[in-house]
């Protein structure tokens, strides 16, 4: 009830939720005017030709990609309000298609990759706007201090901040929207630009014009954050948002365009030496302002820049935590910084893109060397995406006809996009696909590690043990072990139980305790469940209980399981109070202890080699992340960890002799 409206007031359309919208969701698509029109001139002449067939691609990208693709078909793909492509891939996976977790775990890999280079490309873009006043300005360390500043502020929780996020993209947008509708009405002929035949003829006619779609690809890089970003601020305020966004940005693109062929016609925006480097590098971003307002423009393309990167730091820290639900990450620490929901805040992910974002700074050091390599990755997330909308299109029975249609038109687009940004690969693209590739092998060795693990681990009927538990728990001549005794089982069929579990109460050391608790926590494709069952199998005796959990709900099983005991004592269905006498005459309750089994590969295993190599990779992982106590949320006090060999294959038998 609690939860439902709270959705409802997140996602309701107002005034103040349009102004979070604004500053949560189009940070990144929203600063792409800082680095577009720059990167499709690059270093050539302007060419009237090349500035209408550019802006005409930018229109159409916009509209069809991000309008039509996004913000129209997209968005409707929502998981109890949730978005992004693990959100996705939880709807599609009930179609029980195993493979479909590949384009989920490329996706997903690639984004986070090619995020790396959103914060440097967008702060790097908008402090080189200082060149203009001081042409001999070094502008490196200034963008590293923003990026070290931006990131150490995340364990501490960007709630404060965030109060500013939507008033700084607010006053962006109207900058945009001002400056080139200012610029326009000197040229106002370039409307005439969002007419397609611009961009069939610079794809098609124009010599080595196709490729300039690498470049115009940049300006929808943020539709896919704009996706996962869906549950913090819901469908129809992204939707009205954008078309106060897509006309700024449009306004924008075009006032730029009218400016370099009004001022620039013929001159390149580069100016190099005898030797080929740069001296000086025009931004038309920064060139249409007045002069007089330069300096407030950067600084507030600055904190939009800094609003764009906050975002994407926040989408990365979201999608590890659903991988890490969805058994497609290590466990790592994940911390809850403020109450704001659907804040946290992962040291080990923060860290690692700050160590990747000052790296690409120092190895691009200019935005244009960035421009150069951003895009290739991002661009195989939006094919995994159309191919996971697909299916959910299949899923919930769309026409058809339809379906094939988008599925043609958006791989024909995606495609074209991707052939274009291939050319991105030798400057520097292979920097983003190399961190995706390792994305993706530590994704892929998690999961298949984990499907070998199961596919050995030994279960056995509960209910054939269960006078033998009864027995244990009265037997006065074992000493108690604990009052009551819990262990973390992967059963998903409540009937069963792993043999290890039988095997540490009953021969290890024989453990006596009250009541036998075995607690079960099952994934759920839904974001943010919480449910449980529970399971009496032998009266204040053996009790089971099952946690159904959403995939983006931290599994704190040790609060969880108290709340529950608390539920079963108010309704009076279990007695926890002591059972020793003096204790339970004063009404103390019993000791819970926790009992987590750690399994380790036996040497005596003999396993084809690519199965070892998955599961000494997993194994080393395994040591890189939280151990599976501190994982669930357990009281160090109160768990004791017992490791116990995975045997996967018996071992050969011994040709041993007795000799006299």
């Amino acid at each position: 009830m609690g939860k439902d409206h709270h959705h409802h007031l997140v996602h309701k359309v107002s005034g103040a939720a349009l102004l979070v919208t604004l500053g949560i969701i189009f940070g990144d698509i929203g600063t792409s005017p800082l680095y577009v029109l720059k990167a499709i001139v690059g270093d050539a002449p302007v060419n009237s030709e090349t500035i209408k067939g550019g802006l005409s691609c930018i229109f159409w990208t916009l509209t069809l990609q991000t309008t039509l693709k996004y913000v129209i078909l997209t968005l409707r793909a929502d998981n109890k309000g949730e978005g992004g492509i693990f959100s996705l891939y939880a709807l599609v996976r009930r179609a029980k298609i195993k493979w479909l977790m590949y384009p989920a775990i490329i996706g997903g890999s690639t984004l986070l990759a090619d995020g790396i280079i959103t914060p440097p490309i967008s702060v790097a873009s908008a402090v080189e706007g200082l060149r203009g006043i001081n042409p001999d300005i070094h502008t490196v360390p200034i963008v590293l201090f923003i990026l070290v500043a931006l990131f150490t502020i995340q364990q501490f929780g960007t709630k404060f901040i965030g109060k500013f996020f939507g008033p700084v993209m607010l006053v962006w947008f109207l900058m945009l929207a001002i400056l080139g509708a200012a610029q326009m009405i000197t040229n106002i002929s370039i409307i005439g630009a969002i007419n397609p035949y611009y961009a069939y003829k610079l794809l098609f006619v124009h010599p080595g014009g196709f490729l300039v779609l690498g470049a115009v690809f940049l300006c929808t890089t943020g539709a896919e954050a704009l996706y996962s970003d869906l549950g913090h601020c819901g469908r129809e305020n992204i939707r009205i948002s954008w078309v106060f966004v897509k006309t700024a940005l449009v306004l924008n693109y075009f006032g730029q365009g009218a400016w370099l062929i009004t001022q620039q016609e013929g001159h390149s925006l580069v100016t190099k030496d005898a030797a080929g480097k740069i001296i000086t590098s025009i931004n038309p971003f920064f060139a249409i302002m007045p002069q007089w307002f330069v300096p407030a423009g950067i600084i507030i393309a600055t904190m939009a820049a800094v609003v764009a990167s906050q975002a994407l730091i926040s989408g990365s820290f979201t999608l590890i935590n659903e991988a890490m639900r969805l058994n497609f990450w290590p466990k790592v620490k994940v911390k809850y910084p403020t109450d704001l929901k659907g804040q946290l805040y992962i040291p080990s992910v923060n860290w690692m893109l700050l160590v990747g974002c000052i790296s690409i700074v120092l190895y691009f050091r200019e935005s244009s060397g960035m421009e150069a390599a951003y895009g290739l990755a991002i661009v195989l997330t939006m094919l995994m995406t159309t191919t996971l909308l697909t299916y959910y299109m299949i899923i919930k029975r769309y026409n058809p006809i339809f379906t094939f249609m988008c599925l043609v038109t958006y791989l024909t687009i995606e495609t074209s996009f991707l052939i274009a940004n291939l050319n991105k690969f030798t400057h520097g693209g292979w920097i983003t696909l190399m961190i995706a590739s390792i994305l993706i092998s530590v994704m892929l060795v998690w999961y298949f590690a984990r499907k070998i693990r199961n596919r050995y681990v030994e279960f056995v009927r509960l209910e054939d043990y269960l006078p033998i538990l009864e027995d244990l728990s009265r037997d006065l001549t074992v000493p108690k072990y604990a009052t009551h005794l819990v262990y973390l089982t992967s059963a998903d069929n409540r009937e069963e139980i792993e043999s290890k579990i039988i095997y540490s109460i009953m021969q290890k050391q024989p453990k006596r305790a009250d009541i036998y608790w075995f607690v079960h926590v099952d994934v759920v494709d839904e974001p943010y469940r919480m449910e449980y069952k529970v399971c009496e199998f032998i009266h204040d005796d053996v009790i089971r209980i099952d946690f159904r959990l959403g995939f983006r709900v931290a599994p704190k099983v040790n609060l969880m399981f108290r709340k529950v005991v608390e539920d079963l004592v108010k309704n009076k269905e279990v007695d926890i109070t002591s059972r020793y006498k003096s204790l339970n005459k004063n009404n103390i309750i019993g000791d819970f202890r926790f009992i987590v089994i750690e399994k380790f590969l036996s040497y005596e295993n003999e396993l084809p080699f690519y199965e070892k190599l998955i599961l000494d990779i997993y194994s080393f992982l395994k040591h890189l992340g939280l151990s599976e106590e501190k994982a669930f949320g357990l009281d160090t006090s109160s768990v004791t960890v017992e490791t116990v060999p995975l045997i996967i294959t018996p071992p050969k038998e011994l040709n041993l002799k007795r000799v006299e």
